[in-house]
């Protein structure tokens, strides 16, 4: 991101926002005073209990995006709001809290009423411009085709049908999308959305879905340097890829490769992951983002990519039993709690996870956003199934 927009952009922030807010914060950060340590169940909650929030905001039973310290809530968001809904579904199996299985379903009845003719879902907040974006769609069939998995209704079933088959139709021959993505440009990252199309073929057991989940990912991995860097893997071809969309396309390729059993495809995620593994800092975090030689140009964290390189360890750590990887997910796990505010009185900021630490780094500045709380959700949990020797799914 240029600097000069960057600063000009926080100042705008400044004046429109609440000072009150916004200093507290700024200062916390600035003066790096993190929060106290609690056993994961407590930090769960707290974050499943902003989430109950988020979804409250807006009442139409979809999630928030994100609470902005100078604007509140935001209206709710297709995308994110489908990949919480297996959270919500792998909570409410933990703690048999019937109330989170009906937040999780009304979520799922929202995204259908989300759902365009041709079968896409949109890429923007409710309100916004609304458009079919490939990756979005594909994050609401987790939502979508984990809801038929709950219930047995054939309404869910048929939704993800619609969906995966309008991916299969926009997929280029050669296996990535280059039509109906964000900004129009072709990203790697997408092998998240391959790995959605598998969620579709459990549902379905349609070769098509298969076929095209292969696809992508052995193209994704034409895209791979020597030194496990993926090229297209930032939202904008110009920018620095954040950790964010690094850890997306890790995930999706292993992913992809644990349910095919391909261990090239392994491989190829482990390639990125253990260069990662190095790169971590003493405290816990990685850089927000990363170029092509795995340098950083910032100092900031990536919350969101933390907790995803945590759940990207987690599962190496199940496939290896190398104890790098666990030890690893417990410390960048550690660190996110470390930021986590469970006791503030701000509904907004109790229990959510920032954009980036400090709150002013230059992904979602001064925001807590639904897809952090997620994805913080998800790594706290899958560490807590490793140690009672849960299977895992």
């Amino acid at each position: 991101m240029d600097l000069k927009k960057y600063l000009k952009y926080l100042g705008s922030l400044a004046v429109k926002g609440s000072p009150a807010r916004l200093s507290k914060e700024i200062l916390k950060d600035s003066l790096n005073i993190k929060n106290r340590i609690y056993d994961n169940d407590k930090h769960i909650k707290a974050a499943v209990n902003w989430l109950l929030a988020a979804q409250r905001a807006n009442n139409d039973c979809g999630v928030a995006a994100l609470y902005s310290l100078y604007n509140g809530w935001h209206a709710s968001y297709s995308e994110t709001t489908g990949y919480i809904i297996p959270t919500m579904f792998n909570y409410y199996h933990k703690t048999k809290d019937a109330n989170i299985k009906k937040s999780a379903i009304s979520m799922a009845e929202w995204e259908l009423k989300k759902q365009m003719p041709n079968g896409a879902f949109p890429g923007a907040e409710t309100g916004k411009n609304e458009f079919p974006i490939v990756f979005n769609t594909g994050q609401v069939i987790f939502g979508i085709a984990r809801a038929f998995h709950e219930t047995k209704d054939v309404k869910y079933k048929k939704s993800a049908i619609r969906a995966a088959d309008w991916l299969v139709k926009a997929q280029n021959k050669d296996g990535f999308w280059d039509k109906f993505d964000y900004l129009n440009q072709t990203h790697v990252y997408n092998t998240r959305t391959a790995w959605a199309l598998l969620k579709a073929y459990d549902a379905t057991k349609k070769d098509a879905y298969l076929k095209a989940a292969a696809k992508n990912i052995d193209w994704a991995l034409t895209q791979q340097l020597n030194n496990g860097w993926f090229m297209k893997s930032a939202f904008h071809e110009k920018q620095e890829p954040l950790l964010h969309t690094i850890a997306y396309t890790i995930q999706g390729i292993l992913e992809v490769g644990r349910y095919l059993k391909n261990q090239k495809y392994i491989n190829s995620a482990k390639k990125a992951a253990d260069v990662l593994l190095e790169l971590q800092r003493k405290y816990g975090s990685l850089a927000g983002s990363f170029d092509e030689n795995w340098k950083s140009s910032v100092s900031w964290s990536c919350l969101t990519g933390d907790s995803q390189m945590s759940i990207i360890w987690l599962r190496f750590y199940s496939l290896t039993k190398n104890k790098r990887y666990l030890n690893a997910a417990k410390k960048i796990n550690n660190y996110a709690k470390s930021t986590q505010d469970i006791k503030s009185g701000n509904k907004g900021i109790k229990g959510g996870i920032k954009g980036s630490y400090p709150v002013y780094g230059w992904y979602a500045p001064f925001c807590y956003t639904n897809w952090a709380a997620k994805f913080f959700i998800d790594a706290l949990m899958l560490e807590d199934d490793l140690k009672i020797g849960n299977k895992l799914s």
